[in-house]
């Protein structure tokens, strides 16, 4: 047993293009899915200038170097690419991630890219976006691009980030609502543009490195009647392991192709795929964890929002299968999200367990609605509680044996929450501006950026 981190663990913090950059038509850049996205609330923050960082890049890879980071976890504009999804490259959105590289190696900080974070180009979702199969193959040549442009410096890749909670959330994340049958050809397109990244990126990038980074919560029966377990069983699968095991194994397994097949649901296979999802694998699984989550068997009768009370259940019902339910063993934040630090030992040693792969932690995070005193202090306690019990159980799982490599919390820097704009900050750096006024975006040094570099330095 140990009280300290491996000295090489991989501390980091970690973004998405889309939530800070802005400059969202500067240099070339096309617009992309977030870009256009109907808003039900007008009033918060949307995406045309964020946080500014594409301007403030320098200063923000600085403060982060003074924090003491290993790794950089962020997210490539795949519009600033290609402005339509394909054909043209745009030179200067790839000289601007080429400068950005540059400057985190300026620092030793190592680059974590993720391929894409939500932010499909809007051309191509005019012709169909991930139902159509030909966005696969967009995707593979943005990805070759990439691999190509920064390889002989980034060996570390993410592929899609969170597609399980992208087609289960469809709603808040992307605006929308995808049918039962389409929803599940764009998960197969989607799990193949991933498993081209896989293969694209071992043959075109020295010693490269790539995994899938989905976000993985523990699925929790609510009691233990044999229905609630299954109820469990079948949520474990759709939300979490049917992406794992088409990344690692390359395969769907079986629970989840029960759940399509009662679903009605014929899944689109191109001839190419089987060997593809068979030869195309990851070397490390990347994920995103805020809390567990809880189900029931819902009956045929009852209400199907009984027994919610937090935000994370609301969007878990599919009668037949499982509806969500609020664990009343666990504490909740002002935001009512559940907290369940040893849930994260727990998923993370059911994940190792299952895949035994090498893990990464790409996001964990408390959002909340930090305060600027008149003295420029950032006082946010209520983070650092929440990351220290987490960072607590990522040792507790080392020591039972969790191949746990590095840690990557949510977030760098304040960002634009998708549905609550800058009020709800996750940020270990604070960025001065509110939902209606932009202002100069001055970035502060939060209590848990200060907290975050002891751990760093002290392991």
């Amino acid at each position: 047993m140990t009280e300290r981190f491996p000295k090489d663990f991989l501390w980091g913090a970690s973004i998405s293009a889309h939530q800070t950059e802005g400059a969202y038509a500067t240099d070339g850049k096309g617009l992309s899915v977030q870009d256009t996205r109907p808003r039900d609330n007008h009033e918060i923050a949307d995406f045309t200038v964020a946080v500014d960082h594409y301007h403030h890049y320098k200063e923000d890879i600085a403060l982060l170097a003074e924090m003491g980071i290993k790794i950089f976890r962020f997210s490539i504009a795949w519009t600033r690419i290609f402005p339509n999804g394909r054909g043209t490259i745009n030179q200067q959105g790839l000289d601007h991630y080429s400068d950005v590289i540059d400057e985190l190696l300026k620092y030793d900080i190592q680059p974590y890219i993720t391929l894409s974070h939500f932010d499909l180009p809007q051309a191509l979702e005019d012709e169909g976006g991930w139902t159509n199969r030909e966005t696969v193959t967009a995707f593979k040549e943005y990805a070759e691009t990439l691999f190509t442009a920064y390889g002989d410096r980034v060996t570390h890749w993410l592929t899609i980030n969170e597609p399980n909670i992208m087609l289960l959330v469809d709603r808040k994340i992307l605006g929308k609502e995808i049918p039962l049958q389409e929803k599940y050809q764009q998960f197969h397109h989607l799990m193949m543009a991933e498993k081209h990244a896989f293969d694209r990126c071992h043959a075109l990038v020295p010693d490269g490195k790539i995994g899938p980074v989905p976000n993985i919560s523990l699925v929790y029966p609510a009691t233990s009647k044999p229905e609630d377990n299954q109820a469990a069983l079948y949520f474990n699968s759709v939300r979490n392991w049917a992406y794992l095991d088409f990344a690692c194994f390359g395969r769907y397994n079986a629970v989840f192709k029960d759940y399509l097949q009662q679903n009605q649901i014929a899944v689109t296979f191109a001839p190419e795929d089987e060997v593809l999802m068979k030869t195309a694998l990851p070397d490390f699984v990347a994920m995103n964890f805020y809390t567990t989550v809880t189900v029931e068997q819902p009956t045929t009768t009852g209400d199907m929002k009984n027994g919610i009370s937090d935000q994370q259940s609301e969007d878990i019902m599919e009668r037949g299968f499982y509806k969500g339910f609020t664990n009343t063993y666990l504490k909740k934040n002002a935001f009512n999200w559940t907290i369940d630090p040893l849930g994260l030992k727990t998923t993370l040693q059911t994940l190792y367990d299952r895949y035994h792969l090498p893990i990464i932690i790409t996001e964990n995070g408390l959002g909340a609605e930090d305060q600027l005193t008149a003295d420029e202090k950032i006082h946010d306690d209520y983070r650092i509680d929440y990351l220290a019990q987490h960072t607590a159980q990522c040792l507790a799982a080392i020591n039972a044996g969790v191949e746990l490599i590095g840690y990557s919390p949510w977030s760098a820097i304040d960002l634009i929450s998708v549905h609550e704009g800058i009020k709800k900050r996750y940020g270990f750096i604070y960025v001065d501006r509110t939902d209606d006024d932009e202002k100069a975006q001055k970035r502060y040094r939060k209590d848990s950026f200060y907290w975050y570099q002891t751990l760093i330095k002290e392991g």
